[in-house]
């Protein structure tokens, strides 16, 4: 080694470089979520999304900003959403009982009080939800996930009971695999298959809708790319944009499928795979009417014309699948032109009467926003539950929406 220090020093000290650069990887690899490097159910270990942005910077700085890589993410001030000021801080069952939320030395909490008397205090240990909807907290206790009680609702910018809980305070709602499924990248559970409730190890989870959620774990790429940085085609990394169409639908609708049945343990389903595998999959034409807008836009799409009528549509035929495009009406209403151009499919026939104008907005009229049954929380005292408005997937004509929008349109 000596030797070729001598005669090549420039070239040795590259090479040195290269194997330490090497070296750190494959000590870094994984430990984005605490120990050693993190592997899926196949034995594949992941890289973590701040190795990806090394080479991926545009995209991933775009991603940071999306509800799917916000999805769940550690209990920091910067991720929970709402106000933990006195008197903007609570939830009041009824005179006697309140939660509040509180801020202590050791993180954030939520304390039930009686007749003004500390009870039970549980500490956020995860926040479930990006806050474009409102946001759910977990607490981590005797090796298992539970949902706290009290929710932020975004609409209301308030806090409110969780949905689906009682009208009391409950701590004890066991979060599942199945949960963590769609709102983490992975959720490491050292339970034995089957048993219920199930435990976690809380150091092995990788936070949100990452990156190697949908390119597969990726230390097998980062160590490949690394050696060789001439290579023109990535190895050991799955494109979704070239799966065949129903691969890449059931890549979306693992999670935006409804409550699907798994057949399989939870996160053995991955990129590539055929949904139908691992969960129990209605192939029947599903009743629109009968699907919540939150959970199964899966269901809803396929009901709808456009989608029937197209042999290539896929999810991502609409949403841009790295950025945060969210409330963006012009550029969903550009993309439905792109198919509705008098060519593929016809054109909006209000163009006629109402001009150019009309392009800037197809989805308020085809996609209107409607109120989850899902999604119901209730706010302290109000009588009945408020509903999250979420956008349907269910492609149509709507006329009364469409004479509403017509309407704005010609006050502006």
């Amino acid at each position: 080694m000596s030797k070729i220090l001598t005669r090549f020093p420039r070239t040795a000290l590259a090479v040195c470089a290269l194997m330490l650069t090497v070296l750190l990887l494959t000590r870094c690899i994984g430990r984005e979520a605490g120990g050693d490097a993190v592997k899926n159910a196949r034995g594949a270990a992941f890289a973590g999304s701040a190795i990806c942005a090394n080479c991926h910077k545009d995209i991933s700085a775009q991603h940071l900003h999306s509800a799917h890589y916000l999805t769940s993410r550690p209990p920091e001030a910067a991720y929970i959403k709402g106000s933990f000021e006195p008197g903007h801080n609570s939830y009041s069952f009824n005179r006697s009982v309140v939660v509040a939320m509180e801020k202590r030395e050791d993180g954030f909490y939520q304390v039930e009080y009686f007749r003004d008397e500390e009870k039970k205090a549980r500490r956020f240990d995860m926040v479930i939800g990006s806050g474009t909807m409102g946001q759910s907290f977990l607490n981590f206790s005797n090796d298992h996930f539970f949902q706290l009680p009290i929710t932020y609702f975004t609409a209301a910018d308030r806090w409110s009971n969780s949905p689906g809980f009682p009208d009391k305070v409950v701590f004890n709602r066991v979060i599942t695999s199945r949960c963590l499924e769609c709102h983490t990248t992975f959720a490491q559970v050292t339970s034995a298959p089957g048993a219920e409730p199930e435990t976690f190890d809380p150091k092995r989870v990788i936070y949100g809708v990452d990156c190697e959620k949908c390119h597969g774990p990726a230390a097998d790429h980062v160590a490949f790319q690394t050696v060789h940085p001439e290579a023109k085609s990535a190895k050991f990394i799955l494109n979704p944009a070239r799966f065949p169409r129903q691969q890449s639908l059931d890549l979306c609708a693992s999670c935006h499928g409804g409550r699907l049945t798994k057949t399989q343990p939870s996160f053995t389903f991955t990129a590539g795979d055929t949904l139908s595998n691992y969960f129990i999959v209605d192939t029947t034409l599903p009743d629109p009417g009968h699907v919540d807008v939150h959970g199964n836009q899966y269901a809803l799409l396929r009901a709808s014309h456009c989608f029937r009528a197209s042999m290539t549509m896929t999810c991502n035929s609409c949403h841009g699948p790295h950025g945060n495009e969210r409330g963006n009406v012009a550029l969903f209403s550009q993309r439905c032109m792109s198919c509705h151009n008098g060519q593929e499919s016809p054109v909006c026939p209000l163009q006629k009467t109402e001009g150019a104008i009309i392009q800037k907005n197809c989805v308020d009229c085809h996609m209107p926003l409607q109120a989850s049954r899902a999604i119901a929380v209730q706010l302290a005292g109000d009588a009945e539950p408020v509903a999250a408005q979420i956008r349907s997937h269910f492609i149509r004509v709507y006329p009364e929406q469409t004479a509403r929008v017509l309407a704005q349109l010609k006050k502006k």
